[in-house]
């Protein structure tokens, strides 16, 4: 029986509840549109893609136990299972049936009708070599001659039978017997017992090359007499070293030789914490956190930060950044990379700046501020932090680089590992999470430049509040769950609303305690210079900074009386003195704007033209005698002169005369306007508004309906008498992706009517095969038109092509 008809029917013979669990934990698998039956469930959960998202979730103990299956080339029985990992006794069994309770309920192993585990396909391939073990002997033979054989039982010593079925299951049989395989190689030479036991231990032999159709001599020492007893199996074509047989390995290997199975997650040195404590180090962490974030945001709407060639934001405008805002480099990445994935910030040709959203963020109070950077930095697909590459090279902020799944889940294990620590304990040393994060994300990304293991990843989580005196704060159980709403009622009862109060002082300074309100900051930063921010914010007045706020036009008498508004008690006299000063040599000198300056030797010919009434427009103005500016470049008022009748002479810059030269006009070649552009804006902006996520159907109420539906409901054939399709793009769909089942023919269909993104496998007409993530969809048959994230460009794709689909993976 294939495996996919035995998840149907396991999948069929669940109680409602159980499975509801499985919905619930491959949400991937029932995205709209929802599976119709318990068949075209198994198919999406079957699919590689889907199988890849839940790999990832696993914990340490999962992984082991699906590896340790996959080398007993499932289906296999529970007990030979339990043999392989060393499982013995109640409390291991109990460990052993809880693990295989979590991959049942990702779909992923589960029992067959007749007691044996199976495996999803796609999860078997995960491994090369599970457990360092080759394929089994059975396998390993499927192309060997009844002669080949008869010569291996020969040299083991038994009567060949008389068949090759019969030969083969005496060949099985006996390498099956681990004690008959230990006899034979006790009594090889000592070359061959040497090369068996290295490859026993999963060591490759040398590389070398083998002549075509013989057993050349570029074998090892003792590989021929192995060979010749099917304890090493040769391909028939001889391409590639020798395999060993997993029976003859496992054998090798010995029985007190068991595979690897930690159920428990390694032990962390604790210390006792209370509640109170883990939110007072949470609000002050956040607080500080969201007063620098406004700050840098802000820095960053004054003077939008430039990008290099490279793409990305480099050392040095993060140098300037945070000197400007008194934080460290950390905090700023941070920012940028959360403030860039909530679309605060956006691409601006050569440079990064706020969008339209931040000026709605920015009047928020910082609660709300919080928690959007929050939920962003969940979500991720980096490690802002990571400021240097494997090769100790600087990495620049919003580089636009490939998305880390590996850096997702390592966030994503640090919440999981930290939300099962016992009930009032944290960890003594927040190092001793790496660990733990290892065993819960065993598939995370540790930047190569961390000291200890996930360090990077932690030290955000502590900036953020997320983690607190070794501990998960409630902001970060909220986070780890998903709950937006209980997240946000946290953040307003950890942090304080905004200041829009200062104290200033006699020594020309304002303090500001908690965030500063987005109107308060922003009078600050017009008239001094900040000093220090963060749970606390200090500017400083001087001259430079009052002279700022005159030349962009206020008032002196305006400054004061802003500043009154905002102070906690009067203004010092020292202050008042100070802007009065400044205010006084302002504008000493004047600097008027022209575009061109005339100049002649007949004053009366220059009133001349300043009194003419056809050149008003060129904004003449008489500076001298001999002296007029016009407000107008120098081509259009020479060209207005010469209209009038005048005979001016055009100057070059060094006060010569400028000798005119025609030049040969050419008709620009006409430049078509890219499509997509206009409406439809910039890709990235239009990708995540495509990648909104559709809502999911409730699991229960969607397992009761697949087990009241039949398993394998008829698929549409309305030429043939069957059931029609759903929908005209279905029926286009299925006509042209002629390699899709029905079940991805939905799915697709449904992506270009809801107008939502979908993955897709797609093999180029290079044979290459990889896996998009389209949006914007648009069908054109016999092709599919749309923005692809991969390239982050339009793309064309030929239906025929397309010999998969599943619901978009994250970015």
């Amino acid at each position: 029986m294939k495996s996919r008809s035995t998840l149907t029917a396991w999948l069929g013979s669940l109680d409602a509840s159980r499975l509801a669990r499985v919905l619930g934990t491959r949400k991937d698998a029932v995205s709209p549109p929802e599976p119709r039956s318990v068949g075209e469930l198994a198919d999406r959960l079957q699919r590689p893609g889907s199988v890849a998202l839940a790999l990832p979730r696993l914990a340490l103990p999962h992984l082991q136990v699906a590896e340790a299956l996959a080398a007993l080339a499932a289906p296999a029985a529970r007990d030979a299972l339990a043999e392989l990992l060393g499982v013995v006794g109640e409390e291991s069994t109990r460990e052993l049936d809880a693990v295989l309770e979590v991959l049942a309920d990702h779909a992923l192993v589960w029992p067959d009708g007749t007691g044996r585990l199976r495996m999803a396909g796609p999860l078997r391939q995960a491994w090369d070599t599970p457990l360092g073990l080759d394929a089994p002997l059975e396998q390993l033979l499927a192309g060997a001659t009844s002669d080949e054989l008869r010569g291996m039982l020969a040299a083991l010593g038994l009567k060949p039978p008389g068949t090759k079925p019969q030969r083969l299951a005496a060949l099985v049989g006996h390498h099956s017997d681990p004690e008959q395989v230990v006899s034979v190689v006790s009594k090889a030479p000592a070359a061959a017992r040497k090369l068996l036991d290295r490859r026993a231990e999963g060591v490759s032999g040398q590389t070398r090359f083998v002549v075509f159709g013989a057993l050349g001599p570029g074998l090892e020492p003792g590989e021929r007499w192995a060979l010749e007893r099917g304890l090493l199996i040769q391909d028939r074509h001889r391409h590639g070293p020798a395999r060993m047989p997993a029976e003859v390995a496992l054998a090798l290997r010995g029985p007190g030789w068991h595979a690897p199975f930690e159920p428990v997650p390694p032990a962390t040195r604790l210390a006792s914490i209370t509640s109170t404590e883990v939110d007072h180090e949470a609000s002050a962490a956040a607080t500080a956190f969201v007063s620098h974030a406004a700050s840098v945001l802000s820095a960053c709407s004054a003077t939008a930060p430039a990008r290099l060639k490279s793409g990305g934001i480099g050392a040095r405008e993060l140098a300037r950044i945070g000197k400007a805002v008194q934080t460290d480099d950390a905090v700023v990445r941070l920012t940028l990379e959360t403030a860039y994935a909530a679309g605060l910030l956006g691409r601006d040709g050569d440079r990064v700046a706020p969008t339209d959203a931040y000026d709605a963020w920015a009047e928020q109070e910082p609660p709300e501020q919080f928690a959007v950077l929050l939920q962003a930095w969940r979500n991720l697909p980096l490690t802002p932090t990571q400021a240097r590459d494997e090769d100790n090279k600087a990495l620049p902020a919003l580089s636009g680089a490939p998305p880390c799944d590996g850096c997702a889940q390592a966030r994503h294990g640090l919440l999981a590992a930290a939300a099962r620590l016992p009930a009032g304990q944290g960890a003594t040393a927040t190092s001793d999470l790496g660990p733990l994060i290892t065993w819960y994300r065993p598939l995370a990304h540790s930047s190569p430049s961390d000291g200890t293991p996930f360090a990077a990843v932690i030290r955000e989580a502590e900036l953020l509040g997320v983690l607190a005196r070794g501990a998960l704060s409630a902001l970060g159980i909220h986070l780890a769950t998903g709950d937006t709403e209980g997240l946000g009622i946290e953040c307003r009862r950890l942090l304080p609303s905004a200041t829009a109060t200062a104290r200033i002082g006699a020594d020309l300074t304002a303090v500001v305690t908690g965030t500063p309100s987005a109107r308060l900051a922003s009078l600050l930063d017009s008239v001094a210079d900040r000093e220090t921010s963060g749970t606390a914010s200090v500017w400083r007045f001087g001259a430079a900074g009052i002279r700022r706020a005159l030349d962009a036009g206020r008032r002196p008498e305006d400054i004061t009386a802003d500043l009154a508004a905002v102070a906690a008690g009067p203004l010092p006299q020292p202050l008042s003195y100070l802007i009065a000063d400044t205010a006084r040599g302002h504008g000493r000198v004047r600097i008027a704007p022209a575009a061109c300056v005339l100049h002649s030797d007949e004053p009366a010919l220059l009133a001349e033209l300043v009194a003419h009434r056809r050149l008003a427009p060129l904004g003449l103005r008489q500076l001298a005698p001999t002296v007029l500016v016009s407000r107008s470049p120098l081509d259009t008022t020479l060209g207005a002169l010469r209209a009038e009748g005048y005979a001016p002479v055009a100057e070059t810059a060094e006060g010569t005369v400028r000798i005119e030269k025609a030049e040969s006009q050419r008709a620009a070649a006409a430049v078509p306007a890219p499509r997509g552009t206009g409406a439809r804006g910039n890709g990235r902006a239009n990708a995540t508004a495509a990648a909104k996520a559709s809502a999911v159907a409730d699991p229960s109420i969607l397992a009761a309906q697949l087990l009241q539906a039949p398993p394998t409901p008829p698929e549409p054939a309305p030429f043939d008498g069957g059931p029609a399709f759903a929908t005209d793009t279905e029926e286009i769909v299925a006509g042209w992706a002629k390699r899709l089942p029905y079940s991805d023919v939905r799915q697709l269909a449904h992506a270009i009517d809801a107008g939502e993104p979908i993955t897709v496998e797609y093999v180029a007409a290079s044979g290459n095969r990889t896996m998009r993530t389209l949006s914007r969809l648009m069908l054109d048959p016999p092709y599919l038109e749309a923005w692809c994230h991969l390239r982050d460009d339009e793309r064309v794709f030929t239906l025929s092509r397309i010999h998969g689909v599943m619901s978009p993976m994250p970015e």
